[in-house]
């Protein structure tokens, strides 16, 4: 079996470990002169070993398989969703993580749950062997077994991983040859609602919020979403740490304050910087140069696993690769984004490039399924 490891994708390989590289790299930063954490070089280093394994693991293992299991798959990842609602530990306002105390980790169900949608949709799309999706036998069951962990995800609340879900779903619907006029129609079905949403939200945004008190319900998002829509009417403090993100990404200038500089950083005025704020980090200390290289490495790597996908002889197979694709680019571009003030703040991480366990051990995860896809391509499946 080992054999096969012969056909992957070096270019890949490379890419991953230099980001676990960098990554260590800017978490140190990161957290030297944290107030609230400290690095840990052995939790890092087990966090590396288990993710490769699972990524060599993943790789070995033909896709294909995986895709036929796929909707046991989706209901044990619905079911996980329910229970992290009910009995999930509460961080950053979100009711949406599994505390596993022997190896001192944080499990994320949603992040797991990205992966099992792609195959499920992926196995669902290849059905139709590259026809137009139809209407009621394909466009709308694809998105109610879509919309049902939107919401679950929705309520914790984690609107950002929701709105990940939605772009694998708009990924897969734009690879499975969806007809034109579906695509015009969602299209006005999404800016409605969204005109609908700010409408609501700008008109009656004292009520809404004294409501979610009023049930104890977080609030933190809506701040969140104020600060972006609304600068002049929200708070100081509600703008703090995008303002000092801003701010520090734009003192690091050309070249950088250099590696282990970074003044907002060290000073600690951005919170989080060791996980979604990752990125302040490389503005601030490797400056213009140093964030251009690392878009560079996500456009090789985006660009080696498309070509994977327009090389494969398999439907499923390319859906998964643009599924994959569809949510690391959106994430790769609202991480980056939202510290520089074009998208709301969220708690999606940068990929690859985070103080994050489960976040990393999903991305490697995915990119074994990659990996399946190029090993097992010129092999036929039985019933398939």
């Amino acid at each position: 079996m080992l054999h096969k490891l012969k056909k992957i994708d070096v270019p890949i390989v490379v890419i991953l470990l230099a980001f676990m590289v960098i990554s260590t790299m800017l978490v140190y930063s990161a957290t030297l002169n944290s107030r609230t954490i400290t690095f840990e070089p052995t939790k890092i280093i087990v966090i590396y070993i288990v993710s490769i394994i699972a990524f060599l693991v993943t790789t070995l293992i033909d896709y294909r398989i995986l895709t036929k299991v796929s909707f046991y798959l989706y209901g044990f990842g619905v079911f996980l969703l329910i229970a992290v609602l009910m009995f999930g530990e509460k961080i950053g306002g979100a009711r949406g993580w599994f505390s596993l105390p022997v190896v001192k980790l944080d499990f994320q169900p949603v992040e797991l749950f990205k992966i099992i949608l792609i195959l499920t949709l992926a196995m669902f799309i290849a059905r139709r062997k590259g026809e137009p999706l139809g209407l009621l036998q394909d466009v709308i069951p694809i998105g109610l077994i879509t919309f049902i962990p939107v919401v679950l995800v929705a309520v914790q609340p984690d609107l950002g991983n929701a709105m990940i879900l939605v772009v694998i779903l708009c990924g897969m619907y734009w690879i499975g040859n969806m007809r034109l006029s579906y695509l015009l129609i969602g299209a006005l079905v999404i800016a409605g609602a969204a005109y609908l949403f700010l409408y609501l939200f700008e008109n009656y945004h004292t009520d809404i919020q004294q409501f979610f008190q009023a049930q104890k319900w977080p609030t933190h998002w809506m701040d969140r979403i104020n600060t972006f829509i609304s600068p002049e009417t929200a708070s100081k403090d509600d703008k703090w740490q995008v303002d000092n993100a801003i701010r520090a990404i734009g003192s690091g200038s050309l070249l950088g304050e250099g590696y282990l500089n970074g003044s907002s950083v060290h000073s600690n005025r951005i919170p989080v910087v060791y996980t979604d704020a990752i990125f302040v980090v490389v503005g601030e200390e490797f400056g213009f140069v140093g964030a251009s290289v690392l878009l560079l490495m996500y456009f090789v790597l985006i660009y080696r696993m498309i070509l994977i996908s327009i090389y494969c002889n398999h439907l499923a197979g390319t859906y998964i690769i643009i599924g994959i694709v569809s949510m690391m680019v959106f994430q790769i571009f609202e991480n980056i984004s939202m510290w520089i003030g074009i998208m709301p703040v969220t708690g999606i991480t940068l990929p690859f490039i985070s103080y994050g366990g489960t976040s990393l051990l999903i991305n490697m995860i995915a990119m074994g399924l990659v990996m399946s896809v190029r090993l097992h391509d010129d092999k036929l499946l039985e019933d398939e």
